[in-house]
């Protein structure tokens, strides 16, 4: 059997299963914690037989499943393997790193988070200093410089260490990347439940791989985002380092519908 007689059995396989359990059906919740963001998903993979788990592999036999969102849609959660506060690096502790680089939330004590404004993007200096960039090799950079931060308390808040040019703050690897995105992605393709405005289930949509090049690509555009949540918590340590595109994005990418 080819890897394209198998891929489409593979399909039909998940177009089957899509259309005995989900198709027609709202996600049935009630039995789950009201509190936890991802229980619609939860209930989507129960359904789909797959196991509840982090591991970065496709979901079921090569593919990886992906939820309907409202907005924009997930790639992984995936860390940078340097910041300043990591494991032997340890130039900043955690706490410290969101305060000089996060943003207080009032709503929280003022708890600090590098989300929101605070989170960088790419080739453009948000109002704390800090943007993206891709380098030659296609390493991803958090940089921050002193002179594009227009905190009207960098002077007091910011350590002489740091108010420079420049400054990397965190990075990712090309080749930790390339890694994580062809494991998940580069198998058989991907595939995504998608819902009507009633909540409803209706249909099924499928792309091909997704290579690094692929993938890169998309981040060098602005289309493939970083969407940080971290934040300070003695009893929440994740690292929630979300990278995720707009549904648009990933409509552009879809190959089949069902």
């Amino acid at each position: 059997m080819t890897n394209t007689q198998n891929r489409e059995e593979i399909k039909r396989k998940i177009i089957t299963l899509f259309d005995k359990k989900i198709r027609g059906k709202k996600s049935d919740t009630s039995s789950s914690n009201t509190g936890h963001d991802g229980k619609d998903g939860h209930w989507l993979e129960t359904q789909m037989g797959v196991r509840h788990n982090g591991k970065n592999e496709p979901d079921i036999d090569g593919f990886e499943m992906k939820n309907h969102t409202t907005s924009k849609t997930t790639f992984g959660d995936w860390s940078p393997d340097f910041i300043l506060f990591k494991r032997g690096v340890r130039i900043l502790s955690r706490p410290e790193f969101l305060k000089l680089f996060g943003s207080p939330n009032p709503e929280k004590d003022n708890r600090h988070s590098w989300s929101g404004r605070s989170c960088p993007k790419i080739n453009q200096f948000n109002d704390f200093g800090q943007k993206l960039i891709v380098t030659e090799d296609d390493t991803i950079m958090a940089i921050y410089s002193y002179s594009e931060d227009k905190r009207t308390n960098k002077s007091n808040l910011m350590p002489d260490d740091f108010k420079k040019e420049n400054y990397i703050i965190a990075s990712w690897s090309a080749e930790l990347m390339k890694k994580r995105v062809e494991k998940k992605f580069n198998k058989l393709g991907w595939f995504k439940c998608n819902k009507n405005k009633e909540g409803i289930y209706t249909s099924i949509v499928f792309g091909n791989p997704i290579t690094f090049k692929i993938w890169i690509k998309g981040v060098k555009e602005g289309l493939i985002f970083f969407d940080s949540g971290m934040f300070d918590s003695e009893t929440n340590k994740r690292p929630y380092s979300q990278w995720r595109a707009n549904n648009n994005y990933w409509e552009s990418l879809i190959t089949d519908t069902y």
